[in-house]
């Protein structure tokens, strides 16, 4: 059995980091908004540390056909991953919603690739700017990757090792009002960087307690 040790956030720490999703989150749906024309609908944030293997499954108990993913991972004072989800039938739908339904299937499928990949770039920049800036911090992201595949691919949970190891898993559901198009934006952080966040989150809580005091 493992003996590392686990980090964990405390009440106060996981409010802040739900508040600080919350807003990295609804600038990215903002931002969605104005790509299709219509409402985002988001859910809370969901966030637990569980092992890589358990986050894959969190996504495909909710999803039985394949997924389609855009990447990008982020280095800074904390590294990770962040993937904008949706169901493989969704992926069509939210091109023609972007290109504002003027073009035929054809070039739909087409530029599906590259609309996906600027899609989630807007999507996951906004999110983790938001959230750095919040943290007053700066992160670097890649270049985004489109990924085909399940739940264990996207977080790429064949490696035994990788798949056991701890992760802080954040995930929040998004639907678009009018439109059959519903995904999720998720993000895995290793438990360094994990240790890294609580520290900026303790000195986000004395800030913000220190304004109010």
């Amino acid at each position: 059995m493992s003996t590392e040790p686990a980090v964990t956030l405390d009440e106060l720490e996981t409010d802040a980091l739900t508040e600080i999703v919350n807003i990295g989150v609804s600038r990215a749906a903002s931002n969605l908004r104005k790509m299709v024309g219509d409402q985002v609908l988001l859910s809370v944030p969901s966030i637990e540390v569980v092992s890589q293997r358990r986050a894959a499954r969190l996504i495909n108990e909710r999803e039985i056909t394949q997924l389609i993913a855009v990447r990008q991972d982020f280095a800074g004072p904390f590294s990770g991953r962040a993937l904008l989800i949706f169901p493989e039938e969704n992926s069509l739908e939210l091109v023609r919603a972007v290109t504002g339904d003027e073009l035929s299937p054809q070039e739909v499928q087409d530029i599906e690739h590259e609309a996906l990949a600027e899609t989630g770039n807007v999507i996951l920049n906004s999110c983790l700017a938001t959230m750095a800036n919040m943290l007053q911090r700066s992160l670097t992201m890649t270049i985004p990757e489109v990924l085909r595949g399940d739940g264990a691919a996207l977080f790429e949970t064949r490696d035994e090792t990788a798949a056991d190891g701890l992760v802080l898993f954040l995930y929040i559901d998004f639907a678009v009002r009018k439109r059959d198009i519903r995904g999720y934006i998720a993000m895995l952080m290793d438990l360094p960087s994990l240790q890294a966040l609580k520290a900026l989150l303790g000195e986000f809580i004395e800030r913000v307690v220190g304004d109010d005091g």
